[in-house]
């Protein structure tokens, strides 16, 4: 999987040495010299990955991260931290600044390509995702986004066969405010996506179980397919370790394992994971609100057309019947007019409530728009439909409607028109004109009535 990577380094070498390595890998690499370019650039051409050189003249590593995450247009764009310095200060306040990872001078190729690799299949999912939500919540940016994933602990499972070093490993982690629990402790691996785990530390170090079959298992369930998976392994093990890579692994730590190095790569994959989740959970919002009446939580016009041609096809190439019921509340302006318009939505939340308290488990209830319903019924010739909107009538009306937070209670009806297809040449125009008609016709008989144009 290739991607655009925007190197920034303000020594010439050092830029043409890793566009050279990253190149030799089919990546397409851009070139900047110093923090202002480097914004300029972010923003304009939408890398996949930033390697960020830390000391850099003016403006250095740190504040250009801080500012590429403090902007809307690049905030999302993965940043690894590069630098000399190997101290741990220097790490986590790459981290605090806002980068994703970071790699220390010199670092072997497998460093950087793992590094690479793993931002590269984290970037698809994210992108992907962002893509999809995108015309919905904009605004819902962020700093509220990036506050809610920052910092929070993470679920880690360590398997580890060894006791001293699994303990090793979860006290570490504890100590760093995590949650972590040890094979030896949990007895086995059953029910992990049930525990909440959010990242699976697993051992290459083990003789007794292989950590690759592991890998390849978990990636290929769906229940556990989703796992931030961290591979501990031999420094001299780099050819398994890159396996584990490809087999869906997140990211590699060698042992002896350090304490600041592995609170930072759990740091990373935490918030990665909580990222996605995030993203997955707006997609699905978003979603929602495309096809949801959000006062009243019926499925809305867009979504009843939908599901009418997709009936309709069913229906005229010789499967069952299918109708509709259109009802309007009757004398609903009054409603608004004498109870205010807080009134009329309690009216509107409570017609809805009793529409889906009496209907079948495969029928849509639709507001398509104001007080006005529609009940697609599936497998549902004309007279069945008639006496089912006959039914719905007298739910709506049999009980008083407890409006202004409970305070009054006024009488509500509604009336009915009822549409059947009739032949193989009926489109969904011509169904919803066949209800429409008939709830005309209830209307100008008296209101609070079923009428029918079903056959």
């Amino acid at each position: 999987m290739s991607a655009r990577i925007l190197v920034v380094d303000d020594i010439e070498a050092n830029r043409r040495l890793l566009k050279a390595r990253l190149e030799a890998q089919y990546y397409t690499v851009l070139l900047a010299e110093n923090g202002m370019q480097a914004l300029g650039m972010a923003k304009e051409e939408q890398p996949d990955i930033i390697l960020l050189d830390v000391m850099m003249p003016g403006m250095d590593g740190y504040e250009v991260c801080k500012r590429l995450k403090a902007d809307n247009q690049t905030a999302h764009i993965p940043v690894v931290m590069v630098t000399a310095l190997n101290d741990t200060e220097d790490r986590i306040r790459g981290l605090d600044a806002g980068a994703e990872d970071f790699l220390t001078k010199p670092f072997e190729d497998f460093a950087l390509m793992s590094r690479i690799g793993a931002l590269t299949r984290y970037n698809s999912v994210a992108a992907e995702l962002r893509q999809r939500q995108a015309s919905g919540l904009k605004d819902e940016l962020n700093e509220n986004l990036l506050q809610r994933i920052r910092d929070k602990p993470a679920r880690v499972f360590v398997v580890d066969d060894n006791p001293r070093s699994s303990a090793r490993i979860a006290d570490m982690l504890r100590s760093g405010g995590h949650n972590a629990v040890t094979l030896i402790e949990a007895g086995g691996l059953s029910n992990l996506a049930e525990q909440g785990v959010d990242i699976l530390l697993l051992s290459m170090l083990s003789d007794r179980f292989d950590a690759l079959k592991l890998c390849a298992h978990f990636k290929s369930n769906e229940a556990t397919r989703s796992l931030s998976i961290l591979l501990l392994c031999d420094p001299e093990d780099q050819q398994r370790a890159g396996k584990g890579l490809e087999l869906g692994a997140s990211d590699v730590i060698f042992s002896p394992v350090d304490r600041q190095e592995l609170l930072a790569r759990v740091r990373t994959q935490a918030r990665r994971a909580r990222y996605i989740d995030m993203l997955r959970e707006r997609v699905d919002r978003g979603l929602e609100l495309s096809i949801i009446d959000q006062l009243t939580g019926l499925y809305n016009r867009r979504f009843m057309m939908n599901q009418l041609e997709s009936f309709m096809r069913r229906a005229v190439m010789g499967g069952a019947p299918v109708s509709v019921m259109m009802a309007d509340i009757d004398h609903f302006k009054s409603v608004n007019d004498t109870y205010g318009h807080d009134a009329g939505d309690e009216v509107l939340v409570e017609v809805a409530r009793r529409l889906k308290s009496n209907v079948r488990a495969l029928d849509v209830v639709c507001r398509p728009g104001g007080e006005e319903f529609l009940v697609i019924m599936p497998e549902t010739p004309g007279d069945l439909a008639c006496a089912a909107a006959e039914r719905i009538r007298q739910a709506v009306a049999a009980q008083p409607f407890s409006v202004n937070k409970g305070e009054r209670e006024i009488s509500i009806t509604v009336s009915a028109g009822v549409g059947t297809i009739l032949g193989p040449d009926d489109t969904v125009s011509d169904l919803i004109k066949r209800a429409d008609v008939a709830l005309y016709q209830a209307k100008s008989s008296g209101r609070n009535r079923v009428e029918n144009q079903a056959a």
